[in-house]
């Protein structure tokens, strides 16, 4: 049996309206009709008044959507015929992956699903998640037959939180369906809103396997910058001037040194490590830079220890001032975020610490990791002051000015290299 439809007939519903969710419902809602639902009460009222908390898409994008409307009740998807699953795909305690939202979704869409309909995953997952463990569900629930009946397709996202240049039209998307000619529809439905084209995948697994290498392979060229700036700073070496003097060759890749979090380069390669031990072999490299990745925020916090305890500044209530929470600079997205790991090893070490982050919601803050960010440093009051994330805002108030928050003295330590290597006292 082919599916029931065509471009023109094509009705979407659009399953989490999250960093992923939101900007493929606007694109979609401005040429299809556009049903984006989402278990988010709070999250459906906001963008029915046109804002987006997530700060991904400006109010007059979503005006501009005039064929997209929301739901939290999944029963309004019945009449779509295409449904694009975009929920969470994290990892739990153990850096497993946690699959919880993927098959609730699967669920959701299966009691909905009808014969002809397409189901098209974006969520990460590693190579075989959507036929191993989506489709099943789908197949079940509805009691219809995959492949005869209903179809699915993987078009992985490549969304990157808070670039107002790199955004889902821009990026070209890698698309894959069950058939031969659903992959060619999934493909030209993507091309239809992505001028930046499409690359079609020669198979489901094929797209998934593409997307977490993406990510694993940003994370151990990480690892390595990171690896070089413990040894560069052992060896008395300022790495940001060893990272320029290399990049003046052509092909040397400008990565930097940093926490590593959000939820995609901090999270995917442990997608891709459980089924590489599932099916026997046991990754080196890759959970290597992940290991190292993990514990830069220990290796950040012991040296602006050092550097405290240079300056006569290692007291009992001594506090410290840590400059951005969010995973990532100027955005508000807390998922994953590092950040957290410094404060966790101040608080080992019996310091007080408070953080200020102009981005985040401190409801969220508080919600999710028990952190409360104060609204207004007060100058004078710290004994070392870490510049965490590089919001512009940071930037923009300048070195002299977040200096001054410090005690006369007070240690600087620079994790993103912000401000020159001779304004502060530390970097990374």
């Amino acid at each position: 049996m082919s599916p029931n439809f065509d471009l023109q007939r094509v009705r979407i519903g659009i399953l989490g309206l999250g960093y992923v969710g939101l900007p493929l419902a606007v694109a979609f809602g401005k040429r299809y009709p556009t049903l984006g639902f989402d278990v988010d009460v709070a999250r459906i009222a906001e963008l029915r008044e046109g804002r987006d908390s997530s700060l991904e898409v400006e109010s007059e994008e979503l005006r501009a959507a005039e064929k997209l409307t929301y739901t939290d009740e999944s029963n309004d998807l019945a009449d779509c015929n295409l449904f694009i699953v975009t929920v969470p795909t994290p990892i739990n305690a153990h850096k497993q992956p946690d699959l919880h939202f993927l098959k609730s979704a699967s669920y959701t869409v299966g009691v909905l699903l009808k014969a002809g309909d397409i189901v098209i995953y974006e969520s990460t997952v590693y190579p075989g998640a959507t036929e191993e463990i989506c489709i099943p569900i789908l197949e079940r629930i509805s009691e219809l037959a995959f492949n005869w009946d209903f179809y699915v397709g993987y078009s992985p996202e490549r969304i990157n939180p808070g670039d107002k240049e790199h955004r889902l039209t821009t990026i070209k998307k890698v698309t894959s369906g069950s058939t031969p000619e659903v992959a060619d529809f999934i493909d030209a439905l993507y091309r239809s809103i992505i001028p930046a084209g499409t690359h079609k995948a020669g198979s489901i697994r094929v797209a998934e396997a593409a997307k977490v290498i993406e990510n694993t392979q940003r994370d151990v060229n990480i690892a390595l910058i990171n690896e070089l700036a413990i040894i560069f700073n052992r060896l008395g070496i300022d790495t940001q001037e060893v990272l320029d003097a290399a990049g003046s060759k052509w092909n040397f890749l400008p990565f930097r040194p940093g926490l590593v979090g959000g939820h995609c380069i901090g999270v995917d390669p442990y997608y891709l490590t459980y089924k590489a031990q599932a099916v026997g072999y046991q990754p080196e490299i890759i959970l290597a830079g992940r290991r190292l990745n993990d514990r830069m925020g220990a290796v950040i916090v012991n040296r602006v220890i050092k550097l405290m305890t240079r300056h006569n500044l290692l007291m009992k209530g001594s506090r410290v001032l840590v400059l951005g929470l969010a995973f990532k600079e100027n955005c508000p997205d807390l998922r994953n975020t590092r950040v957290v790991d410094i404060l966790r090893e101040l608080a080992d070490y019996g310091i007080s610490a408070d953080v200020y982050d102009p981005w985040v919601n401190p409801r969220t803050a508080k919600d999710d990791y028990g952190i409360t960010p104060i609204e207004d440093p007060q100058p004078g009051r710290y004994d070392a002051i870490i510049l965490a994330v590089a919001h512009r805002q940071f930037e923009e108030i300048g070195i002299e000015r977040l200096r001054a928050l410090g005690r006369p003295g007070a240690v600087f330590f620079d994790v993103k290299h912000v401000f020159p290597a001779a304004a502060v006292d530390g970097r990374l």
